[in-house]
């Protein structure tokens, strides 16, 4: 159980890399007997086996519903993501290992976790909500929208910490400042977008700590942030790679690569499954202490697939589209900022129709509401490009 005096979650978080490497390997080898794949003599051998890639994943779940075959127990939950793809989620204790981050976050008993991750459908709610309870905090299940309510309730119940994408709770600290009213978050844990370091001074200067983790719907918890704010610490459940992106190839330490993710959940146990991500190695260990792995974060998509106000966009999505359309030849997501919030602009190769025509078709299908605009035919640049991520991560 979770120690509130200790400044690490648990021993896992200090052991050394030889006795966590056994540990993973045990754990590894037996996530491939579920699989029917034999053991392995040691964790490097992980590089040969196939990756599972997101598209594979969904065709599989087509042909076999709702998890493509794959060996799920104890299931509690079933989620939809965009895709869609379909996630199992369970009720154990802290079954996607969230409470590790909040911990490093410095959130614990007596905090009210004021919870802006949505509830519907996808698990992103839940898996929050159960990080909150392995480290023994309340939960007000606010998820998005209705943001006077959000302020009131904030204020009435207490909330001293935030959960939720990052750029929401300035949109609740904003309110509550048009509303006259002082709320008490001091602690923020973050994830679902990037979390630029203008924002993050944004709450220092409001006397908020707030850190971000690296995590997927698939996968729970990857990676998260300590004080030290050193790069992401992997997460101790959970087994990290970098591969040269289209391949199963681990780079040389350092190089950026496709984050490669093998689960040592044996409720779901997913092995090499590629998230789309970039990321990076870091040398050395965290200043706090922690021993694990570090990667740099967020460094983009090794894809297309792009991350806007906490959803995915893929250019699966784009294409429907189009297609839904006869006036429309070619179509471009454009995630911008302005200001602290993810912008989303829509540009539109059509004759023969208006912007507002197809607002509505851009709701449902990216399932994100965005600026519609109506551009000349062959206007788009000929990269091959159908979302174009002009965020600035630096």
């Amino acid at each position: 159980m979770l120690d509130e005096n200790r400044k690490h979650y648990d021993a896992l978080e200090t052991r050394s890399a030889d006795e966590r490497a056994a540990d993973h390997l045990v754990g590894l080898n037996a996530q491939l007997a579920s699989h029917g794949i034999a053991a392995l003599a040691a964790l490097e051998d992980l590089a040969g086996l196939p990756v599972l890639r997101k598209s594979e994943l969904v065709a599989r779940q087509a042909e076999q519903p709702p998890f493509g075959g794959l060996p799920v127990t104890n299931l509690a939950h079933v989620f939809q993501s965009p895709g869609p793809i379909y996630e199992p989620g369970g009720v154990s204790h802290d079954w996607w290992r969230m409470g590790r981050f909040l911990h490093a976050v410095g959130i614990g008993p007596g905090d009210v976790v004021q919870n802006c991750f949505g509830y519907h459908l996808t698990p992103a709610g839940m898996i929050f909500e159960s990080g909150a309870r392995a480290v023994g905090a309340a939960v007000l299940p606010a998820g998005v929208g209705q943001t006077e309510l959000q302020v009131r309730a904030a204020r009435d119940v207490g909330c001293t910490a935030y959960a939720g994408t990052p750029d929401y709770l300035k949109v609740i600290l904003d309110k509550a400042e048009e509303m006259g009213v002082a709320l008490s978050f001091t602690r923020a844990a973050v994830g679902g977008g990037a979390l630029f370091p203008s924002l993050r001074k944004e709450y220092a200067d409001r006397g908020i700590a707030c850190l971000q983790c690296y995590a997927t719907a698939d996968l729970g918890n990857i990676a998260y942030e300590s004080e030290a704010m050193e790069g992401m610490i992997v997460d101790e459940g959970v087994i990290v790679e970098i591969v040269r992106p289209g391949t199963g190839d681990p780079v040389a330490p350092g190089e950026v690569g496709e984050v490669v993710v093998t689960t040592l959940n044996p409720d779901y146990p997913l092995i090499r499954f590629a998230t789309g991500d970039l990321s990076a190695v870091l040398p050395g260990e965290s200043p706090c202490g922690r021993t694990n792995m570090r990667i740099k974060g967020w460094m983009g998509r090794a894809d297309q697939t792009t991350k806007i106000k906490g959803m995915f966009v893929r250019p699966e999505q784009v294409a429907e589209f189009v297609a839904r359309h006869p006036q429309v030849t070619r179509a471009r997501v454009v995630a911008d900022r302005e200001g602290e919030m993810d912008v989303m602009i829509v540009q539109v190769e059509a004759e023969g129709i208006a912007a507002e025509a197809l607002s509505e078709s851009v709701a449902a299908v990216l399932k994100l509401r965005g600026k519609v605009e109506i551009v000349a035919p062959g206007s788009l640049p000929n990269d091959g490009k159908v979302i174009d991520d002009q965020r600035k991560y630096e």
